[in-house]
This record gives structure tokens, C-alpha cells and sequence, in this order.
């Protein structure tokens, strides 16, 4: 099903909608960063953020200083990472699929990304061999990687036809993938022992824990394919116009779907690699913007992975304090909001084609 994205007046000048949202994303840090078990004063945050970087600030007690420098920091920064890839992953496919229930993971990276994950949680002794050890904590994130790399260069190969790549074909694939993925998930699963079941069990459902240094290459990945995504938003905003008109345009239409399709696998699979599963912020994030910038992907990527950042941050302050003094999984958190959101979707779609 391919439909064109709702039209909504934009509000004046979308600038202003992507300072907002900056300035948003700094409070959302800020609160959460003083939200937890260990509750912070939000303005013994600024201080201690303000100290850190050498502005004029206090110093606060040892016991939350340690508790932002080493627990919530880093997860918030993970946060905005995550959120801002998934986010305007979610804004790119959307716009490549013309299709506004599109998701990151419908081309079936994100299950790719789980089974590797999974295959080394329960197998990675068999796998590795002697090598197990030594990779350590690396090994989960790499595998998630893996994974997500070797789905997205099945979908680009079985995609092309003719020397072109049909949309709709990798949207099918994409179908398949999935299928196939989560059944090797749950092979592997019926495979694991008590110890191990509980871990993927986790780790499916999402975390910003993290894996210390084992996230970096991961989160690297990240950031370049979101620097590299939000360069896309002219040639995007042609190629809604038809493929047959931006080529028309000077657009290079096969070489934009791989490019945007690749990198955008390759953001998502790395989000995967880090966090485990996280739903629905690609989903939600880009409609929430579409309400106050209107269509023009030149404001609607920047905005979307703000936005995302935003969801995944606020949605991790509520994962640490809902069921207080055990910790909810994130993936849970955005499930909760986004499948609401997502039948909310649909009912409006289905409205819009009585009408």
C-alpha cells in the first residue's frame, strides 16, 4: 500500500519549530538526567554540567556527581544518539517508500540485527570457539551488526532488477526477512538456557544500559549515517515528486534509493547493536513533526532526529522510575505509546479513504 503523506498547513517559519525542539531536548535531558531512583535537583544538574565543562558552576554532592558522570550521562547521551538515528531513519524510509506508516524496520534490519544478536548470546562459545573470550563484550554488538549489514546487502541484491531497484520488491523482501529473522530468534531462544534466555530476553525488549566501550565503533556508525541522512532532504523532497520526475530534475534516482537504503540499514542495525530493540520512535517521530513544519524534508529530517531524541529521552526517565526500585525496559516504554499511536494511524488512513 503506497499513499501520499497528509497535507497540513506549515506553521511560519520551520527554523523556529527546529530551535524549539533544541531547546526541548535540553530540558528532556535535564530532567532526566535528575530523574531516577537517586532523585537530582534540575538545577543541581545545570551546575554540575555547567562545572564539568569549566563554566561557572558548584560542585555537588560526591555521591550524585558519580551517579550523572558514570550512570545517567552516558545513557542519555545514548539517548539522543539512538533516538536521533531512529528518528530520522524513520523520516528517510517514510519519504523513500512514499509511504507514511513506514518504519525502520520494515526492510527486516532490525530482526537481522536481533538474530545475530541473539545467535551470539546463546551460541557465541560454539561460534567463537577459543576466540570467545577474548572478544568479550564485543561480541553481542558486533554480531547485531553483522547481521544488520548482511540483511541489507540481501535486500539490495534480490531488490535490483533491470539495473533498478523496486521499492516495492524490497518492501516485500523486507516482509520476508523479518519472517525469517524472528524465526531464527526463536529458534535460538528455544535453544538457550535459563541464564541465557533471560538475557536476550532483556535485551529484545530494549535497554540504554549499554555495553561500555563495545558500543563505540556502534555508536560512531551512528553518527555518520546521521550526519550523512540529513544532507538527503532536497533530493528526498524531489523524489516525492515521482521517479520519473526528479530524474527529470537531475536527480540520480537509483543511486539516491541506495544510498538512503543502505545507510539508513546500517544507522538502524547499529541502533540495534546498542540499545537491542527499541519500537516505533521512526514511526512516531516524523508524524509528530509533519503536524507543525509541513512536507519539506529539509526541515523534516533535522526535526525528526530531534524529535526522536526527545521520545527516547523522556521515554527512559519514565522506564527508571515507573516501576521503582526495578528499572522498566525502554522497548516496553515506546511499545505502550507507539502502538496506540500506530492504530491511531491506520483508523485516520482508513477515515481518509471513505471520505
Amino acid at each position: 500500500m503506497v499513499t501520499s503523506f497528509h497535507n497540513h498547513v506549515p506553521i511560519r517559519g520551520p527554523v523556529v519549530v527546529l530551535i524549539l525542539l533544541m531547546f526541548g531536548l535540553i530540558a528532556a535531558a535535564i530532567v532526566s538526567l535528575g530523574t531516577g531512583g537517586a532523585a537530582i535537583a534540575w538545577g543541581d544538574v545545570v551546575g554540575h554540567l555547567a562545572h564539568r565543562v569549566g563554566f561557572t558552576g558548584t560542585g555537588i554532592d560526591a555521591f550524585d556527581a558519580r551517579v550523572l558522570d558514570t550512570l545517567r550521562l552516558p545513557r542519555i547521551l545514548r539517548a539522543i544518539v539512538i533516538g536521533a538515528g531512529l528518528g530520522l531513519a524513520g523520516a528517510v524510509m517514510q519519504s523513500l517508500f512514499r509511504n507514511p506508516i513506514a518504519d525502520p524496520g520494515i526492510i527486516g534490519v532490525s530482526a537481522s540485527a536481533a538474530l545475530g544478536a541473539v545467535a551470539m548470546i546463546v551460541a557465541g562459545h560454539i561460534i567463537l570457539g577459543s576466540y570467545y573470550p577474548v572478544v568479550g563484550p564485543y561480541g553481542v554488538p558486533v554480531a547485531a551488526f553483522g547481521g544488520a549489514v548482511l540483511a541489507t546487502g540481501i535486500i539490495r541484491v534480490l531488490s535490483r532488477q533491470d539495473g533498478q531497484t523496486d521499492a516495492a520488491i524490497m518492501l516485500l523482501i523486507g516482509v520476508a526477512i523479518n519472517a525469517i529473522a524472528f524465526a531464527g530468534v526463536g529458534v535460538f531462544t528455544y535453544m538457550a538456557d535459563d541464564a541465557q534466555l533471560r538475557s536476550l530476553t532483556f535485551w529484545q525488549m530494549g535497554a540504554l544500559s549499554g555495553n561500555g566501550p563495545a558500543d563505540t565503533p556502534a555508536l560512531v556508525v551512528m553518527t555518520g549515517g546521521i550526519l550523512y541522512l540529513l544532507g538527503l532532504g532536497t533530493p528526498l523532497n524531489l523524489f516525492l515528486l515521482g521517479e520519473a520526475e526528479a530524474r527529470h530534475l537531475g536527480v540520480e534516482v537509483e543511486h539516491l534509493k541506495r544510498r538512503a537504503t543502505v545507510v539508513t540499514a546500517l544507522v538502524v542495525g547499529a541502533a540495534v547493536a546498542v540499545s537491542g530493540i527499541i519500537g516505533f520512535v521512526g514511526l512516531v517521530a516524523p508524524h509528530l513533526v509533519r503536524l507543525v513544519t509541513g512536507p519539506d524534508n529539509r526541515y523534516v529530517l533535522p526535526a525528526s532526529a530531534i524529535c526522536g531524541a526527545i521520545i527516547l529521552t523522556c521515554a527512559d526517565a519514565v522506564a527508571r522510575i515507573i516501576v521503582l526500585p526495578a528499572e522498566l525496559p525502554i522497548g516496553l516504554v515506546t511499545g505502550i505509546v507507539g502502538g496506540p499511536f500506530f492504530l491511531g494511524l491506520l483508523m485516520r488512513e482508513k477515515k481518509r479513504r471513505r471520505l
